[in-house]
């Protein structure tokens, strides 16, 4: 048992270590927080759209960093699971990504506000956060069968080759292999059924061949469409 003294001695001195490791593990945070935030990209762009996403109020819906409410997805690495292009075309019409789908008001941005916007959520995005948020397994390379057996090394093929695009956006709204969205119809096999030249004439505009077609003019360049095309062109029926 301690004495009076020995008491005072042990929490004055263990007082003081601990203190001084947890100035020690602050002034050490203090000094990984420019690297890891990336703030030498801490542009007008970027700033301008922090401001942006406070005054119209994203984090009512959005969580970001771990902050906001939970009724909308997750925006901390939005870029990274949807890209630049699925981010802009979602600021300028929500309602024409997802017809009757999406609740999210559209706040009539013009092209600025929307560049300042992507641009802030593309730098929270690039962050070292320590691993946070984990990612979801959003595309599983190979499932469990039934029977207890895994998807053959086929499938495992057909979702690495997917192009970067076509993960980030076409897969929000569409199903390949029993996986992605149930707003559009799934692609399995849609190679069989169209060539090439249609599906980059349906990728460019989808009402030049369908007045009343639901799916948006997607904002994606000449090369995004002809590498989704040459893709798509290659999901055939199986016989």
């Amino acid at each position: 048992m301690l004495t009076k003294s020995q008491a005072k001695a042990f929490f004055i001195v263990g007082t003081a270590a601990f203190s001084a490791i947890f100035i020690g593990l602050t002034v050490d945070t203090f000094q990984r927080i420019p690297a890891q935030t990336k703030s030498q990209d801490l542009t007008e762009e970027v700033i301008r759209g922090k401001h942006l996403f406070d005054s119209k109020n994203c984090m009512g819906c959005h969580t970001i960093m771990g902050e906001g409410a939970y009724y909308a997805p997750e925006l901390t690495k939005v870029y990274e699971r949807r890209g630049e292009a699925f981010i802009k075309a979602m600021l300028k019409d929500p309602e024409a990504m997802y017809p009757g789908q999406r609740k999210m008001t559209n706040y009539h941005l013009n092209d600025q506000e929307i560049n300042d916007l992507a641009a802030f959520l593309i730098w929270v995005g690039k962050m070292d956060l320590n691993g946070f948020p984990p990612k979801p397994d959003l595309i599983k390379v190979a499932s469990p069968e039934a029977d207890g057996s895994s998807v053959g090394e086929e499938a495992i093929v057909k979702n690495i080759n997917r192009p970067q695009v076509f993960n980030q956006m076409c897969i929000a709204c569409h199903k390949l292999s029993g996986q992605g969205g149930e707003i559009g119809p799934a692609l399995d096999g849609v190679g069989s059924r169209f060539d090439v030249q249609y599906l980059t004439t349906w990728l460019k505009d989808p009402m030049s061949i369908k007045s009343d077609s639901k799916m948006p003019k997607l904002p994606l360049s000449d090369e995004e469409i002809s590498e989704l095309a040459a893709f798509l062109s290659t999901l055939k029926e199986k016989k």
